[in-house]
């Protein structure tokens, strides 16, 4: 009985060590970034990549200079997490005008345009994969999410901020 035990721990060992070592080293990162959501300063610090939502609640994150300052402060990569973060977002398909809207604020605030997206919800269309790509922005999704610990600001995710420590 204790070696089919000891097979079964062996080969949960070898299949799960890759993926938590994976997420060990891969960079840490933070969804929801906008002045309209509280974001720990501990959780911004320790994420190396910013998703940031351009328009919440229809504020412009470029009417605030001196968050956009504060954010380029901190020396992170910025990525466009969405548009206005409503729920699927980019489930259904959108527009060029309304993705141009979302990386002209992100211009506006931080002086250049975003090279990655990932969507609201991780959920979005075939046709909007493609408007994605054709604005020269590199798709991240629930892939990048498994692999990277991914904090939420106002700690919002699945699974709590501390626990994204743990695994």
């Amino acid at each position: 009985m204790k070696k089919p035990l000891l097979i079964i721990l062996l080969i949960f060992l070898i299949l799960i060590f890759p993926f938590l070592f994976v997420r060990l080293i891969s960079p840490k990162e933070i969804d929801d970034v906008s002045p309209g959501i509280f974001c720990s300063q501990e959780d911004l610090e320790k994420s190396e990549i910013l998703w940031i939502i351009p328009k919440f609640n229809n504020r412009l994150i470029s009417e605030n200079k001196e968050w956009c300052d504060y954010i380029l402060s901190l020396n992170k990569e910025l990525g466009l997490h969405g548009i206005t973060h409503e729920f699927e977002e980019f489930g259904t398909v959108q527009s060029q005008e309304y993705l141009q809207e979302g990386i002209n604020i992100f211009e506006d605030c931080f002086g250049y345009k975003p090279v990655m997206f990932k969507p609201s919800q991780l959920k979005i269309s075939e046709e909007n994969e493609r408007l994605v790509k054709e604005n020269k922005m590199e798709l991240k999704g629930r892939f990048n999410q498994i692999i990277h610990k991914v904090y939420h600001c106002d700690d919002t995710g699945t699974l709590s901020n501390w626990m994204i420590d743990l695994v």
